[in-house]
């Protein structure tokens, strides 16, 4: 089944254009093989000229040069395994920077981005936006790495291409005991895939795991105090690490907040909710304008007619890339892609009036995309890094009888997505790892002011989740910006207000005034 509908990495931007538009020390840089003397923050980074991504990494091409000049340069931290046992068995954690092009002599430090998931590989994802970040190249250097589970950073395995292929093609709205059963069947067999292949890994990729790594990427790069900016999950990895570091902290950037307060039921039911208003925005913007809609008369016209779309699709999937079908939980999954950023609204008109007349291709390529699938059928390993990490964190396993018992409410916020985020609650049955806590501890009294970015039309970390993170980071912590726009996240909307504002604070420790709102 479908992974839940969690904060995804934002890089899904980039690549959805191409795919839509086409209708470990074993990485090459080096590292130190073991920490001097056992301490893993005297170690000394090798950095090297970057290879192509991996395919756990979402493949592709090795990073272009630097706009202004330069290379983009890789290297492997070396961590502990156990954060409990840190003299023990160590993994690699995969690095990539781009030096600061500005006075050297007004550097301020490395500026260590998250870009989201959990499962998304920073070190692919950096060098796709680094244009987007070059006002704070000039005093930072950017750095981003791919988070222990992930990509060449002990990335845990669970199906392969094929078994991932039939994953996602099942049934992930189950309507009778015999698809309740096989969708149980399938979310078993992957999981036990999981523990197989990567069982001495499952239980060291939980979010405060990679918060230390954090802390320790922060000592090995030179820096006395951490600079972040988090995005999606990455909001939560940096909340996180405020509460275990609140005195390491310099200046942060949050953007595109996950609500902290939440277990993963109402983290689900909040998303149920952003999807549809982002869902009812697209509609009333493509229904909105001089000429016909193409996908239908009013904002509920086009809401109705994918509801009956998926219900057929349910019934009877229709071709999409073959050999593959367009099934309704791939339809589901492509449509909740295309809501992510409103420049793919084109796109999901174009996959909504292909579905209508039958061709699901679209769509499907949509939803390849949420689930890591390149064009040549290999996948990364964002589904297993986004299942294991969830998992690992989230402490409540529920039930059919739970899911059953609370449709209801997940319909009522969501007649398009309620089911399938529901549903997704089953993920974790038979995990091998138990769960963490309820939800994450944020409390940070004593860190540095933190600039917290919500958008009011965000589907994935709905807006109310920002000022639920500046109220759980404590008093004088977040500083709240709200920007008024569409879409997962703020700063690469190229808003100019939000833009500046981050820019300012980061570079120069200027944070705006609290509540400072930008549309």
């Amino acid at each position: 089944m479908p992974i839940p509908l969690r904060p995804r990495p934002l890089r899904a931007r980039v690549a959805a254009l191409t795919v839509v538009c086409v209708l470990s020390c074993s990485l090459a840089a080096g590292c130190d093989e073991e920490a001097h003397n056992g301490d893993p923050t005297a170690q000394k980074l090798t950095w090297k000229d970057c290879p192509a991504p991996s395919q756990a990494e979402g493949g592709g091409s090795a990073p272009s040069p630097l706009p202004h000049g330069g290379t983009w340069q890789c290297a492997t931290m070396k961590a502990p395994l156990d954060w409990a046992d840190p003299a023990g068995d160590t993994i690699g954690i995969a690095l990539i920077r781009a030096r600061a092009d500005g006075d050297r002599d007004r550097r301020i430090g490395s500026l260590i981005f998250n870009f989201g998931g959990p499962g998304g590989s920073g070190v692919s994802t950096l060098p796709a936006f680094g244009d987007q970040y070059a006002a704070l190249r000039t005093r930072y250097d950017l750095v981003s790495f791919d988070p222990r589970g992930v990509g060449r950073s002990a990335g845990v395995r669970c199906e392969n291409d094929q078994q991932l292929d039939a994953y996602f093609q099942q049934d992930a709205t189950p309507d009778d005991a015999a698809e309740r059963t096989a969708l149980l069947d399938h979310t078993r067999t992957f999981n036990a895939a999981c523990e197989k292949h990567s069982g001495r890994t499952l239980p060291h990729v939980r979010t405060t795991d990679a918060a230390r790594d954090m802390d320790l990427m922060r000592q090995v790069l030179g820096d006395d105090r951490l600079y972040y900016f988090g995005i999606s999950y990455g909001t939560e990895l940096g909340g996180v690490y405020a509460h275990l570091f609140p005195k390491h902290v310099g200046r942060a950037v949050f953007d595109g907040v996950v609500d902290p307060t939440q277990t993963s039921e109402q983290g689900a039911l909040g998303q149920a909710r952003g999807f549809q208003l982002a869902l009812r925005n697209f509609a009333e913007d493509c229904t909105s304008k001089t000429e016909d809609c193409p996908v239908g008369d009013s904002a509920q016209d086009v809401e109705d007619r994918i509801t009956r779309l998926l219900r057929a699709l349910d019934r009877k999937p229709i071709p999409g890339v073959l050999p593959r079908m367009l099934t309704e939980s791939a339809a589901t999954n492509g449509i909740a892609q295309a809501l992510y950023a409103k420049e793919f609204w084109e796109y999901l008109t174009e996959g909504l009036e292909q579905a209508y007349a039958g061709n699901g291709q679209t769509l499907l390529l949509l939803s390849d995309l949420m689930n890591g699938r390149s064009e040549n059928g290999e996948y990364s390993n964002i589904t297993a890094a986004n299942v294991s990490v969830n998992c690992a964190d989230d402490k409540t396993r529920y039930s059919v009888a739970d899911v059953q018992e609370k449709l209801p409410r997940f319909r009522a916020a969501s007649p398009v997505f309620g089911d399938f985020l529901a549903w997704s609650m089953v993920t974790c049955t038979d995990w091998a790892v138990p769960g963490a806590a309820d939800h994450p501890d944020v409390s940070a009294r004593g860190s540095a002011p933190i600039l917290v970015v919500g958008n009011t039309g965000d589907p994935a970390t709905p807006y109310e989740g920002a000022r639920r993170m500046v109220d759980a980071l404590g008093p004088g912590v977040g500083v709240e910006l709200t920007y008024k726009g569409q879409g997962h996240g703020a700063y690469d909307s190229k808003n100019k207000c939000v833009q500046g504002a981050v820019n300012a604070y980061l570079l120069n420790g200027k944070a705006p005034a609290a509540g400072t709102v930008c549309s």
